[in-house]
């Protein structure tokens, strides 16, 4: 299973059958490494409705008939309704092809009237579970969801300004007791700069094993 970073908060994860897209804000992001005409979706999985989130998602869910999964109010975002849709709200799960799906809270203004920010933690169906918090700010009950299964990996923003900077993102990575940590959501604009290498020597202070990549770049997911 292969994890790559496409920039910014944008990431895919192929599992050997499905590839799932997360947040594809391609276009207008100088850092990303493959265009919505070009990048692969079984389904896309959306935090929230902020531009740089939601991003491609209409016309990357049209080209690919992918199935979209998130909150109805970002549903209703879409100018064409998507080929499949699954809507879910905060605390919920759902059992998809590649494993069990659960929608998780996030602290962050949503981007769609009505609607909240979110994130996922997935329970992959070969026994890696990965866990994409979404724009948050670091808040106490990441551990109760590192207590509903053991995070391998977390994506996690280390921006700040909008989201957690590097420190809390360290702190969370320990609230969720995650092995592994990949740094997202930051160096896209000079608002939210920050020195990756510091990230992962704190992460690593801190007893959890920091992944830095650049747009493009893969990373193998494993136990």
């Amino acid at each position: 299973m292969t994890f790559t970073f496409y920039g910014h908060a944008c990431f895919g994860i192929d599992t050997g059958s499905e590839k799932l897209l997360f947040d594809p804000f391609l276009t207008g992001n100088g850092a990303a490494s493959v265009t919505a005409e070009d990048v692969p979706a079984d389904y896309i999985l959306i935090s929230h409705g902020h531009g740089d989130h939601f991003g491609d998602a209409d016309a990357i869910a049209t080209r690919t008939g992918a199935e979209v999964v998130a909150i109805p109010e970002v549903l209703g975002m879409f100018t064409r309704t998507p080929a499949a849709e699954h809507p879910m709200n905060l605390g919920g799960s759902v059992e998809l092809p590649f494993g069990r799906v659960t929608m998780t809270p996030a602290l962050h203004s949503a981007g769609v009237a009505g609607g909240v920010a979110c994130g996922f933690l997935i329970q992959f169906k070969n026994g890696v579970n990965f866990y994409y918090s979404g724009d948050t700010a670091l808040f106490s009950d990441m551990a109760l969801i590192g207590k509903k299964a053991p995070i391998h990996y977390a994506a996690l923003p280390i921006g700040d300004n909008y989201t957690m900077g590097p420190e809390d993102a360290v702190a969370a990575a320990r609230l969720l007791g995650a092995k592994r940590v990949i740094p997202i959501h930051y160096n896209t604009w000079p608002i939210i700069a920050q020195d990756p290498e510091r990230f992962a020597a704190l992460a690593e202070e801190a007893g959890v094993a920091a992944h830095i990549l650049a747009p493009g770049e893969t990373l193998s997911l494993e136990k």
